[in-house]
């Protein structure tokens, strides 16, 4: 039987929010800084544009943007998403912003904090109550109390299937202050949910060649990342902790275990804390990733085993393999 024809549930998939979503959504003491939209550049990145401007799109007319909202309004509905899985022959999803990947990047800690409120009220106000259909709620990251607070606020919505963290902590998500979070996270029971590009600025190249490099930059995040969480114990003390590394491919897994447990071997004498098994038992137990296509990362589950697998159509972004 060909992939393609299998039962799937994707497990990345995306919603673009209208661009008015937090401009009319938030206090109206909020709006110069409220996200707008993202905006591509030639180095291969992507910056978020902050306007407060009420149309907030350069280039259109007062209709054409209002026109533009309203189909992206329409677009993030049940019968839309049902139709995709369908046509996609998928069982299921789970839905990340666009937009709202980037509101990571606010400096004020109360606008970032009245986003991510905004935006999970709203998404599980229109996608919410089908069971084939799940949602990463955005988690506020200013502070770990209002990482807390909103985590704990969500996860029990029963559409709520994952608790959305950027992928580069600040801090880092290996220092004791994110304890807290980690033990709360791991006693709602819901996984947590990092998707490349978060946390951090997405260029670190410029001239020929950068927007590949830059790309391929981003997505070493998830390596770094997953060595934080399992060499710090982070893992280790929460079992229960599940982390979805989310449209990073997969292929960096195998590398990652076996180049990590090397190095902690051969430094194991100083390295801190002690832990009780090797960090590959770790991320083969709560680390996983999604890919789009990944021959390598499906051709080495000799190495990491199949639960760290995850398949993701990415709709209804460009790149997406939707419908195929």
């Amino acid at each position: 039987m060909n992939a393609a024809d299998l039962p799937k549930i994707s497990a990345d998939a995306h919603v673009d929010e209208p661009h008015n979503l937090w401009y009319e959504g938030l206090d109206p003491s909020l709006r110069d800084q409220a996200p707008r939209r993202i905006q591509a550049n030639d180095d291969g990145g992507w910056s978020l544009v902050v306007d407060g401007n009420p149309i907030g799109w350069v280039g259109m007319t007062r209709e054409e943007a209002i026109e533009q909202d309203e189909k992206r309004f329409a677009a993030a509905s049940t019968d839309v998403r049902l139709k995709m899985l369908k046509t996609d022959n998928c069982n299921g999803e789970i839905v990340y912003p666009t937009i709202g990947l980037y509101a990571y990047n606010i400096e004020d800690p109360v606008v970032g904090q009245a986003s991510c409120r905004l935006y999970n009220d709203w998404i599980l106000e229109r996608l919410g109550g089908n069971e084939r259909i799940k949602v990463a709620a955005m988690l506020p990251t200013w502070n770990v109390e209002m990482a807390i607070a909103e985590a704990q606020r969500v996860a029990e919505h029963p559409s709520v299937g994952g608790l959305l963290l950027p992928l580069v902590g600040t801090p880092e998500w290996n220092l004791p202050v994110w304890e807290p979070l980690w033990s709360v996270l791991s006693d709602l029971g819901k996984a947590v949910v990092m998707h490349q590009g978060t946390g951090h600025d997405m260029i670190w190249y410029r001239g020929w060649g950068s927007a590949t490099t830059n790309l391929l930059a981003t997505q070493s995040m998830a390596p770094r990342a997953t060595s934080l969480l399992a060499c710090s114990g982070v893992l280790e003390r929460h079992p229960n902790l599940h982390v979805v590394l989310v449209e990073v491919n997969a292929g960096w897994l195998a590398w990652t275990m076996s180049t990590v447990d090397e190095y902690y071997l051969a430094h194991r004498h100083w390295s801190k804390p002690k832990l009780d098994e090797l960090p590959s038992i770790y991320m083969k137990r709560q680390i996983h990733a999604t890919f789009q296509s990944d021959p390598i990362g499906v051709a080495l589950r000799e190495f990491t085993g199949v639960s760290p697998l995850m398949w993701g159509n990415d709709y209804p972004h460009p790149e997406s393999t939707y419908p195929n």
